[in-house]
């Protein structure tokens, strides 16, 4: 005997193909949204949002190599290294060869990167203002988000090199 599908049960999988019914499409789509509102917030500061999250972790830590501030934004090199040229010719941030081994080259705020941090201030209040969700909504999504990406890098199919 040979089981086939009613037509209420071969609408419901096409409905699983549906743009709208996508996870990653609602996250591109607010990722998209995102860089937008950051656009914005971030003019007055004179750099872009993927400087932006350069600045977060050099505040945050202070100087690193290029290969570890690399690997705590996601990037490769060849993304991350016209983000650092830029902020360099701004005068954000200075990259030199590490004294203890010169294969590396160390990324470190400069006293205008350390500066920009106190006009900084503002923007994640900015941000949160925009996404009209209260501060445990943002914390929960945050923390979902932070478990879903956990869970895909477990299961890749494809690890990065």
């Amino acid at each position: 005997m040979t089981t086939s599908s009613t037509p209420s049960q071969e609408i419901a999988e096409e409905d699983f193909l549906r743009l709208d019914r996508q996870i990653c499409f609602s996250l591109h789509a607010a990722s998209r949204a995102f860089n937008s509102v950051y656009r914005v917030a971030l003019k007055d500061l004179g750099i872009t949002y993927p400087q932006y999250l350069v600045m977060l972790v050099l505040w945050e830590q202070g100087e690193l190599p290029v290969k570890k501030l690399g690997e705590r934004l996601r990037l490769d090199s060849g993304t991350l290294s016209p983000l650092l040229k830029r902020l360099e010719a701004a005068g954000l941030v200075r990259r030199e060869r590490s004294a203890r081994d010169e294969r590396s080259v160390e990324v470190r705020l400069t006293e205008q990167g350390t500066a920009l941090r106190e006009r900084a201030l503002a923007v994640p209040r900015r941000i949160a203002a925009a996404t009209t969700l209260d501060i445990e909504e943002i914390r929960d999504l945050r923390d979902r988000l932070n478990r879903l990406t956990a869970a895909l890098d477990e299961t890749a199919w494809e690890k990065p090199a």
